[in-house]
């Protein structure tokens, strides 16, 4: 016996809404109202049956509801990316516009130059390189935020008196009870000095794309040759970006951890996400 081929869920659902689908029925239906007869509307039902049959099993149908599906993804991340843009301050917004213009004025002058229609796929990575200046800039501003609200001071003197406290205990339950306030406290420095490195390294990533924005943009303003700016080492840039997101979400399970541990002993005021450092 023939196999009827599987049908996704996802896929029969989408071929259902289709506007062809509900026009179809639609004029099936006219039809039965018109003639006063049940027929039409038995058609409709074969016409269906055969058609979420066969549609949302076919490789093209699948193809388009994926592009589409991608699509509509891409056009949501645009608009929380530019949402996220809205949340940052003047002196940000200014940076992050400039970046945009850059590169638009990029992919201009390049076309401008070699008289061509098509910018070569290495230089429209630039799209994915300012996005990751968006991303990044917005971890850069939450952790920054997060020291300048950090009295470090003040933590550190607690750290002090809890040590004294373990010393001075009276008893072995007293004495564990110090001590996880120690090691509390000793987390808390230690994440503050890991928040301080992370911001050091995103500065320093921020201002990398920015050079090569420029540096990409004076070789298509010279343009010696087309080659002389595919030469550039587009990848490397792509590399140092993706470690430096590999190294923030290792301090950000940091983070979480030492969030949890504060919730489960009480510890609210000790949250890092009180502050804003999460995303």
């Amino acid at each position: 016996m023939a196999e009827f081929p599987k049908i996704d869920v996802r896929y029969l659902k989408e071929a259902f809404k289709e506007p062809i689908n509900f026009w179809g029925m639609a004029g099936f239906a006219v039809a039965a109202a018109y003639v006063q007869d049940v027929t039409p509307l038995v058609a409709a039902l074969a016409t269906e049956t055969l058609y979420l049959a066969t549609v949302p099993a076919s490789t093209m149908y699948r193809r388009l509801v994926d592009r589409r599906e991608k699509q509509r993804l891409l056009k949501l991340r645009e608009q929380q990316r530019e949402a996220q843009i809205k949340l940052f301050d003047p002196r940000e917004r200014e940076a992050v516009e400039y970046l945009r213009w850059m590169k638009n004025q990029i992919y201009s002058n390049y076309k401008k130059f070699t008289g061509t229609k098509e910018v070569p796929h290495n230089i429209q990575s630039l799209d994915q390189r300012w996005e990751d200046f968006v991303d990044l800039l917005d971890v850069y501003r939450r952790r920054k935020h997060h020291l300048r609200s950090i009295n470090r001071q003040l933590v550190q003197n607690q750290l002090v008196q809890a040590e004294r406290a373990v010393a001075a205990a009276k008893d072995e339950r007293e004495k564990r009870i110090q001590q996880a306030n120690v090691e509390i406290l000793k987390r808390r420095v230690a994440a503050f000095n890991d928040i301080e490195r992370s911001v050091k390294l995103v500065e320093g990533q921020l201002q990398s794309i920015e050079n090569f924005f420029g540096l990409v943009n004076d070789q298509v303003v010279t343009l010696p040759t087309p080659e002389r700016v595919s030469s550039l080492d587009f990848e490397q840039l792509s590399d140092s970006i993706a470690m430096t997101k590999q190294m923030l979400e290792e301090t950000s399970d940091t983070f979480a951890a030492l969030d949890t541990h504060n919730r489960e002993i009480g510890n609210y005021e000790l949250l890092l996400s009180n502050t804003g450092t999460s995303k």
